[in-house]
């Protein structure tokens, strides 16, 4: 069975397998501090739980868990390695914290993953006057694959590479002009 859990600051829901949802509504904490209730969008487009409490000397203490991460720490421990650290969406919604849908990635990775901060919107794709070069970074070299007419052709190009060299864990952009093949 699948839960759908509304987050408490936004119109979104969180996925979570049956046996996820039964952990976290029972654990002793997680149910004393009501954490399937609480449950927010981080600035980050995780889903995190966050207490402020007060220290006994003064002042205060923000908690904050992410979801992702404490789930990933309970069913997906055995996967955890010294490089496959990071908690990662397999499908890219930080929102889906399904078990299947988790996975520890390493830095590299991760940071293929991550949303491309190009001002033409897609990964390895640049503008220089009336073209665009297409790049991708290799062992932390920057290894050219060409200019093109279009930003649309060097993402196809970016694409065909990365799948090439990286498989699975390789970033893909998603082409915005579906009329091109990939």
């Amino acid at each position: 069975m699948l839960y759908k859990v509304k987050l408490k600051n936004s119109e979104d829901h969180v996925l979570l397998d049956d046996q996820v949802y039964e952990w976290l509504s029972t654990d002793p904490y997680f149910a004393e501090v009501d954490l399937i209730n609480n449950l927010r969008k981080h600035s980050s487009g995780c889903v995190v739980f966050q207490k402020t409490w007060k220290k006994a000397g003064g002042g205060f203490k923000t908690e904050t868990l992410y979801l992702h991460k404490i789930i990933a720490e309970r069913y997906l421990k055995s996967e955890k390695s010294e490089k496959r650290k990071l908690v990662g969406a397999k499908n890219g919604n930080k929102l889906d914290c399904r078990i299947e849908n988790l996975i520890f990635r390493t830095r590299a990775t991760a940071s293929r993953k991550r949303k491309t901060s190009s001002r033409v919107g897609y990964t390895g794709v640049y503008q220089e006057n009336n073209r665009y070069r297409a790049v991708i970074s290799i062992n932390k070299k920057a290894i050219h694959l060409g200019m093109f007419a279009t930003p649309e052709e060097a993402a196809l190009a970016y694409n065909r590479k990365s799948r090439e060299v990286f498989g699975e864990e390789g970033k893909v952009n998603i082409i915005r002009n579906v009329s091109l093949k990939s």
